[in-house]
């Protein structure tokens, strides 16, 4: 693993601070694609471009064919450059909406903050588990990277799962779905070790607003992962994290994986740990290809316990 890189990938993110005018930068940057350059202001010669670096207005991005390089801004707005070229740090300041977002600002500043606390000890040693996880035991358990309960205030929710000793290629896993009173009210079979769940189809909604998830290998539910809860947030709780939500939303779109990132960071310090782990899968689909989003999503699934 890339420590340094996913090190800075997070200290990048959190480093927005609410007093905007105190910053020393334009941009930092949060992710790094690419065999790209920077030409500082006033300098002859270019330099690698490294993730964590601060990027000032009279800087130029040299990017490499290919690139990806995710930017915040110091007002807390995000932006990509993708593909080959030469962009002046000023000109893409240009396209940056005027204003601070001050609620994301606000997320990134607490997870900066812990891990300024937590700096000093190996990256797994500092990333304890602090949540239950769905465990199946035996050889033959499915391992579901999934608290084994857990609200959700999203529509939908992302689990992933480890494949299972006996697993053979074609075979199938079914995915079922019960109420509280145990009638079956969705089953799915898949091929794949992911599924998406949409809580907002008909099928799905009742008053209770709680399931009960479980995956088996098709054929043979001895091969079976344990019992999910997942219970759906209902528009009068959580009043105080769902006006939170709202304030971010009208702040921070989520068209792009960095901001699906800020989201994340949201929703885990709120304690929605799923709704955060489903961002960040969000944010990993869309660009698959970048080994900080994966690096950052991993120290995620370490530190909740739900992965080793």
């Amino acid at each position: 693993m890339r420590k340094f890189i996913s090190y800075a990938f997070v200290a990048g993110m959190m480093l927005v601070s609410t007093i905007v005018t105190a910053q020393d930068y334009a941009f930092r940057v949060l992710a790094n694609k690419g065999e790209n350059q920077i030409k500082k202001a006033g300098s002859a010669q270019a330099e690698t471009l490294k993730t964590g670096a601060k990027l000032n207005s009279g800087d130029e991005i040299i990017a490499s064919e290919g690139a990806y390089i995710g930017l915040m801004h110091k007002t807390g707005k995000t932006t990509e450059i993708r593909g080959a070229g030469t962009k002046k740090v000023s000109d893409i300041e240009k396209n940056i909406s005027t204003g601070s977002s001050s609620i994301a600002s606000r997320y990134a500043q607490f997870v900066m903050n812990k891990m300024n606390e937590e700096e000093g000890g190996s990256y797994r040693s500092r990333m304890n588990a602090t949540g239950a996880v769905s465990r199946a035991t035996g050889s033959a358990a499915i391992n579901v990277m999934a608290p084994s309960q857990a609200d959700l205030l999203g529509s939908t929710a992302i689990l992933r799962w480890d494949a299972p000793e006996g697993m053979e290629e074609g075979d199938l896993y079914v995915v079922k779905i019960e109420n509280i009173f145990n009638e079956e009210i969705f089953s799915k079979e898949t091929d794949k070790t992911s599924i998406e769940l949409d809580f907002s189809d008909e099928a799905l909604a009742y008053d209770m607003g709680l399931y009960l998830v479980k995956i088996q290998k098709k054929g043979d539910e001895e091969i079976s992962s344990g019992e999910i809860g997942i219970k759906k947030v209902k528009s009068g709780d959580k009043v105080e994290v769902q006006e939170g939500l709202a304030n971010l939303k009208s702040e921070v779109s989520e068209d792009s994986p960095l901001n699906k990132i800020i989201y994340a960071s949201f929703y885990e310090e709120n304690g929605l740990i799923l709704d955060a782990l489903t961002k960040y899968e969000e944010a990993i689909k869309m660009s698959p290809d970048i080994e900080d989003f994966q690096e950052l999503y991993e120290g995620f699934l370490i530190k909740n316990g739900l992965a080793e």
